[in-house]
């Protein structure tokens, strides 16, 4: 197995990045930066034994450092949505940056993907990985409390990418952690997705309103371009789905959340055979098919990325859970430690 650092560059502050690559002995090759906790490439061999791209990202630090869709970076505080930007903790009410419209999205616009985090390499038997820390000071992006953040990713020879969350506070706050990679199992984001076979394990969904918000019901996925109970070309119903762009932005309540992670979605890419599982100790996975990608975005290898030419599997808590009290709490105490994980498992089919 392999773990090398190099510079990856510096901000325009002066702070540098680094950029750590692991690879095992299978032919998976993992890349990660300091900025934003980072997977920045992800190379996965096909059915012939061909290592190729399958997220979407770019070659250098630059389009990082720019605004970007948090392409493979870890988002927080509060990952997903919380609706009018704002919410209510402990009988006090905060407010935060509202970036997407009047509602916070992914931890404001200096949330988690935008920072330079510490790094230390981590080296077991048969795995390797790095070890990001981020201390998030009281008031950040309008969240309370000093949060102290540990994302740990780690490869292993089994051909599987693991990603632990840890995250402790000194007051009360909300934390809710995901990774926000766009994969592409056929080409790392060239052509489209649509026809990638999608399975999710989950019975249910959160219908949403024209903002995206959580409407606080829990509904069947049975009967509606929703259902995921049984492998589906991703395209099959997107054009059912509606909203502006159209595709799906949805969040999934899995039918498990409890260690050992337990599968949450697979999903398998005819051409190239490659076939994923994603496992998690999460309650939520939200899908989202790369809807407002624009062709604005030049990725690895000169490729452009257009609509759906990626989709993400967040595996996180539910959206705008503060503001809705049926949903699972995502506050952390202090004292109490918050600890998740998700795994990317790849083989051939």
């Amino acid at each position: 197995m392999k773990l090398e650092r190099v510079r990856f560059g510096t901000t325009p502050g002066g702070t540098h990045v680094g950029l750590f690559t692991l690879a095992n002995d299978h032919g998976v090759e993992a890349r990660l930066s300091t900025l934003g906790a980072t997977l920045t490439a992800l190379a996965v061999p096909d059915r012939h034994g061909r290592p190729g791209d399958v997220i979407l990202g770019f070659d250098e630090l630059d389009p990082y450092l720019g605004p970007h869709p948090h392409f493979g970076s870890i988002a927080g505080r509060v990952a997903n949505r919380i609706a009018r930007a704002r919410f209510a903790l402990e009988g006090r009410e905060y407010r935060l940056a509202a970036n997407v419209g009047r509602n916070h999205l992914h931890g404001g616009p200096r949330g988690f993907h935008a920072v330079v985090w510490g790094a230390g390499e981590v080296i077991g038997e048969g795995e390797v990985g790095v070890r990001f820390s981020y201390q998030s000071p009281d008031g950040d992006e309008g969240y309370p409390g000093t949060l102290f953040a540990v994302v740990t990713y780690t490869l292993t020879n089994r051909d599987e990418l693991c990603v632990d969350f840890r995250a402790t506070a000194d007051r009360a706050t909300l934390v809710n952690l995901t990774q926000h990679a766009y994969f592409n199992l056929r080409d790392g984001g060239a052509t489209d997705v649509l026809d990638h076979e999608l399975e999710i394990a989950a019975d249910h969904y959160l219908p949403v309103d024209r903002e995206s918000i959580p409407t606080g019901e829990i509904a069947p996925v049975a009967d509606t371009p929703m259902d995921f109970t049984r492998p589906v070309a991703i395209g099959a119903r997107i054009g059912r789905v509606g909203g502006d762009p159209g595709g799906y932005d949805h969040n999934y309540v899995l039918r498990s959340s409890t260690a050992p992670p337990a599968l949450a979605a697979r999903v398998h890419e005819p051409r190239s055979g490659r076939l994923m599982e994603v496992h998690t100790t999460q309650p939520g996975l939200q899908l989202y098919t790369g809807n407002s990608l624009d062709g604005s975005y030049r990725g690895r290898g000169g490729a452009v990325y257009r609509r759906h030419h990626g989709f993400c599997l967040e595996t996180q808590h539910f959206p705008d859970a503060p503001n809705q009290p049926a949903f699972p709490s995502i506050a952390l105490e202090p004292g109490a430690q918050y600890a998740e994980r998700v795994s990317y498992r790849f083989r051939t089919g």
